[in-house]
């Protein structure tokens, strides 16, 4: 299929009981900003604090307090008549997403207080052994690529990011995504709840603007317009325990995007790490003095990557990018479609529930595919990826058109 717009057929609507459910959820789940309840503000002033400390206080995280009555949230999301969906696939699929609400209120609830690590790992899972030694094994062998300097600022992003809207927008004229600049945001560039957030401060090399605009554009947003196509709106919002795929696919996006430097995957690997040390009660300097004086990781890269892992008290989301990206190698590599995965927002393991709901009429194949899959050599890079462990996916150099 084309990276434009494909001619399929129009989902067909869900059963009354089904479609009532679907939408409620979704309501409910655009009310639950999790994310947003755990992003620290001031992010320089956090580093001032940590530093004028010698490195060895836990600066105090500040977040915004959700709009939001939980209880009530809490109390409609229970009231949902689940058990009277049909068909089972459908039952299946919006109760996970029930549960998952349930989970995500308990996170919010439990920001700061003892429960929080609990209720993480409720939702997001422990920080497995395995993926903590993949995670090492990166630490150690994966060495710095060519350093590169961060020659591209908020009016560069800004307009490839409005480049890649309009492109998206010539494929599909009901393609949309909200814009916004926010000096105080934790990450460069993020999706939330529709929202394109670029940190207004933002500096990095030319050469990772567009794997990154892959990553959330061609990723998060091109799978949400996707999901809005189907009868059932969760594919849109995402299905119950959708991060994991949806973080692998966006680090995916950025190797076939053409450049995925070593430094990345380690941060990747060193998120892993970080959480599992905070999940654990270690608190932020250890999580700096392992990441930064262990495995050799810049003091910027440490620091961020010690407090993300310490949002909350202890938050485990961040092992999903190098989980999910191992998990959707090894898809791959028993030959799994990769057009499938752009059907919406949705775990790797629902995949088969899906396809019999496609197979049934009430989802439709993806009408759009990342940009990055209408180049001409992108089969070639995607036949790569078929055969390379996780270990070994980035490059040693930025591509050719970046190169000094």
């Amino acid at each position: 299929m084309s990276a434009g717009v494909a001619r399929r057929p129009v989902a067909r609507p869900l059963p009354p009981v089904a479609a009532r459910v679907d939408e409620s959820l979704a309501v409910l789940d655009a009310r639950l900003d999790w994310l947003l309840a755990l992003s620290p503000l001031d992010g320089v002033g956090l580093w001032n604090a940590f530093e004028s400390s010698g490195r060895t206080l836990e600066p105090t995280l500040r977040y915004v307090n959700l709009d939001t009555d939980l209880t009530e949230t809490r109390r409609a999301l229970d009231a949902l008549p689940v058990g009277e969906i049909e068909p089972p696939p459908l039952q299946t699929l919006l109760a996970e997403k029930q549960a998952e609400l349930g989970r995500m209120i308990d996170l919010v609830e439990q920001r700061d207080q003892p429960g929080f690590v609990d209720a993480s790992v409720a939702l997001f899972g422990a920080v497995e052994p395995e993926l903590v030694e993949l995670a090492e094994r990166i630490l150690a062998t994966v060495g710095s690529g060519e350093p590169l300097s961060a020659d591209c600022g908020i009016d560069e992003v800004r307009s490839q990011v409005e480049a890649e809207i309009a492109w998206y927008r010539a494929q599909a004229p009901d393609f949309h995504i909200d814009v916004v600049v926010d000096t105080d945001i934790s990450s460069m560039l993020m999706v939330s709840h529709g929202t394109f957030y670029i940190d207004g401060n933002i500096r990095l090399p030319r050469a990772r603007v567009q794997p990154l605009i892959q990553h959330e554009i061609g990723t998060h947003v091109v799978t949400r317009h996707n999901g809005r196509q189907q009868a059932l709106r969760q594919l849109e919002v995402g299905l119950a325990h959708y991060d994991p795929m949806q973080e692998g696919l966006g680090v995916l996006g950025e190797f076939l995007a053409g450049y995925l430097p070593g430094e990345r995957l380690r941060i990747l690997a060193a998120r892993v790490v970080a959480t599992s040390m905070a999940a654990n009660g270690e608190q932020l300097p250890a999580i700096f003095a392992c990441l930064h004086d262990a495995h050799g990781m810049p003091t910027d890269d440490a620091f961020d990557v010690a407090v993300r892992a310490r949002r909350g008290g202890g938050l485990t989301k961040d092992a999903v990018y190098l989980r999910g990206l191992r998990d959707l190698l090894a898809y791959l590599e028993a030959g799994g479609e990769f057009d499938a995965l752009f059907l919406g927002k949705f775990a790797l393991p629902q995949l088969e529930l899906l396809e019999a709901l496609v197979d049934d009429g009430w989802i439709v194949p993806p009408v759009l595919l990342p940009r990055y899959a209408a180049h001409d050599d992108f089969r070639t890079r995607l036949d790569a990826c078929r055969r390379t462990p996780v270990e070994h996916l980035f490059h040693t150099h930025r591509p050719t058109e970046h190169a000094a």
